[in-house]
Order: C-alpha cells, then structure tokens, then sequence
C-alpha cells in the first residue's frame, strides 16, 4: 500500500540529533491530529530506536541514520529508522527485555519501550551491514479521548 505523505530525513548520530530525530517524525504525524499519548508514544519510540543507532550501531564513530515516515489511511503512521553501522547478530536476544551489549548504565530496555509504544515493531539487521527498525501505530486521535 503507498503512503498517502511520506517524509525522509538523514542525520548524523551524534547524541544532539536524537531530540531532532523525533521533534521531526512528531511534527510530522501532527496532521493525523494525534492526542497528547499518541504524540508522546511516538517521540519516545522514535528516541529509542535514535539512541540505539548512536550508542550501538557508530559505538565508536560517527555515521549516518535514514528516518523515512509515511502516512497511511485509517490514521496509520509507520516510521523506518535505518543505519549502516555494525548490526545485531542475534536480533531475538537482543529484543529481550533487560539483554545489552553494553552493561554500565545501559538498561537493556529499548526494544521493550519501542514495543509497549507502537502496535507493531520489527527489527532486520545484518552484520557489519545495519539495521532497520519498523515502527507503526495506529492514531486514534483526539476523539479517543472521549
């Protein structure tokens, strides 16, 4: 099915782009008129998948991450958030609530919070080539609220 509006967007993964990454995919699921949790679920959800490109993908380098959005009929947003840094060997265990790679003061819970935000989450990864994370939620919007 082909969007009815789409949006692309390449930053760099460097920390200060995070709040960036998803002050744009926010702004543009705005014309779905998402509710405040809505609106709140997404930006969380697009941080998570941000911040893993950053602190994962480029552990140690700079390197670029592809934001692509579109818009579908029934209020449906997907959000594809690409980088071409190390990938995941094991993407099962890597989705494990509590499983890093990092330790330290890293949670182990990004997956978990992209899952409990969005309706569906998929995750492909090849080593050494990347991983692309598949983000999508259906908006309710404003009228859900009453």
């Amino acid at each position: 099915m082909k969007p009815l509006n789409e949006m692309r967007l390449k930053i760099e993964s460097r920390s200060v782009n995070e709040a960036f990454g998803r002050s744009v995919v926010a702004a543009f699921a705005a014309q779905l008129d998402p509710n405040v949790e809505e609106i709140s679920d997404i930006r969380t959800a697009v941080s998570e998948a941000v911040t893993n490109c950053i602190v994962h993908a480029y552990a140690n380098s700079v390197g670029p991450i592809y934001i692509w959005s579109g818009i579908y009929e029934n209020g449906i947003i997907k959000i594809k958030i690409r980088d071409s840094g190390c990938g995941i060997e094991d993407v099962r265990k890597a989705m494990e609530p509590l499983y890093t790679t990092l330790g330290g003061e890293r949670a182990g819970l990004g997956f978990a919070v992209m899952e409990s935000f969005c309706d569906k989450v998929r995750v492909r990864s090849k080593k050494g080539i990347g991983t692309v994370v598949t983000l999508e939620k259906r908006i309710k919007g404003r009228d859900s609220d009453a």
